[in-house]
């Protein structure tokens, strides 16, 4: 079935190259796309199989991402997004997965991690209050997952959790008027005193240890990967898809390209030009190959019924947020080397080049942080509890 949805999505990559200028002044990707996506199966990628999901190969799924980015960056972003998000449902108690899923199976959830909302304890579950930013299609899905705090009577914290909310109990704020990553849509999630019960959320204590309540109906090899694992190659992969378009157009230009400065040369014959392209080439290569075999590395352990090494959990932390640089570095260098015809609006380089920048930001590559875990590890120090 994997193999029926790349090729599907590979169907409509040219639709979605059209649709890019679009995407962008909408600021959200066209309701038309995230329909056509959806019939093609990709939103059941890493949905339960009994909630008529495919339980797909991660890497399938990322190379399905990769490829959508590659012909728009936003469509992308909130394709990996909202993509993974039925693999933490699965997670969930089994009465939420209901809740979601139980009705419609195609129903979508958007996101907010970061923990800027507060949950007090009550009587069968929290009452969850604040406002998050960033919520990627937000207006392509009927749920939210939020972070949030868990504050105790004497309001100390006593958890981390992702509290999943439905579309009823919350507000999206149109807020996303930005420079890159424009389609995505990520506008702010308000929740105002709303009742969440224990079981529709999830301590991130929980996934750390590579567990959730769900496991037990869904018991896949799948589900029992790390959720940080997953979650920070879900944000690098549409960067790498990114620069992957970039360099397709770059070699397109560049054979197309006349320098009126250096006598009517054609740019493809200039030595440093194909030097350029094969450094470009080689980095991107790099930045894909280390993300996936270090995920299929994941898989062997679990396979195997073994407890995933904090170093190897590690490594796939530095090598996705090393991945994400690779990938700005290669199209920074061939945005810099494609002359001014690159400037033009509707081109892909200039749209990736300020799409990947913008994805940069994302807490998910912020790369002293990932890479000093990794460094401490390799010098026998302890590592505190955090994104791996």
């Amino acid at each position: 079935m994997s193999k029926e949805v790349l090729d599907g999505v590979r169907d409509l990559l040219p639709t979605f190259r059209e649709r890019a200028d679009e995407t962008e002044k909408l600021r959200q990707v066209p309701d038309a796309s995230v329909k056509a996506l959806a019939e093609t199966g990709f939103f059941r990628m890493l949905q339960p199989k009994r909630f008529d999901g495919l339980e797909s190969d991660p890497v399938d799924f990322f190379t399905a991402v990769k490829e959508i980015a590659s012909a728009d960056g936003s469509t992308g972003w909130i394709s990996s997004v909202l993509g993974v998000h039925p693999w933490q449902v699965a997670l969930f108690p089994d009465e939420a997965q209901q809740a979601v899923w139980g009705e419609d199976t195609a129903t979508r959830l958007s996101s907010s991690y970061a923990p800027t909302g507060k949950a007090t304890l009550t009587e069968g579950g929290y009452l969850l209050s604040g406002k998050w930013s960033f919520s990627s299609g937000s207006a392509h899905a009927t749920w939210v997952l939020l972070g949030g705090l868990v504050f105790n009577d004497e309001d100390n914290v006593v958890d981390f959790k992702t509290f999943m909310v439905p579309r009823e109990n919350y507000e999206i704020v149109d807020v996303w008027n930005v420079v890159g990553l424009r389609g995505t849509g990520s506008n702010d999630i308000v929740v105002k005193e709303v009742f969440v019960p224990e079981s529709f959320t999830l301590s991130m204590s929980d996934t750390g240890r590579c567990f959730g309540p769900g496991q037990e109906q869904n018991d896949s090899n799948l589900y029992k990967l790390p959720f940080h694992s997953l979650f920070t190659s879900t944000i690098t992969t549409p960067i790498v898809g990114m620069a992957s378009g970039a360099y397709a157009e770059h070699v397109d230009m560049q054979q197309q390209r006349v320098r009126a400065a250096y006598l009517g040369e054609k740019a493809s014959s200039d030595p440093f030009a194909a030097v350029r392209i094969a450094r470009a080439g080689s980095e991107i290569d790099a930045a894909w190959a280390l993300l996936m075999s270090n995920i299929r590395e994941e898989q062997a352990q679990v396979e195997k019924g073994e407890k995933i090494p904090l170093n190897l959990r590690l490594r796939v932390r530095r090598d996705q947020v090393l991945g994400t640089q690779r990938a700005i570095d290669a199209i920074d260098a061939l945005f810099e080397a494609s002359g001014g015809r690159a400037l033009a609006e509707g081109t892909y380089l200039q749209r990736a080049w300020r799409d990947a920048h913008a994805g940069r930001v994302h807490a998910a590559n912020d790369p002293e942080r990932a890479l000093k875990m990794f460094g401490d590890l390799e010098f026998g120090h302890k590592i505190d509890p955090g994104m791996y």
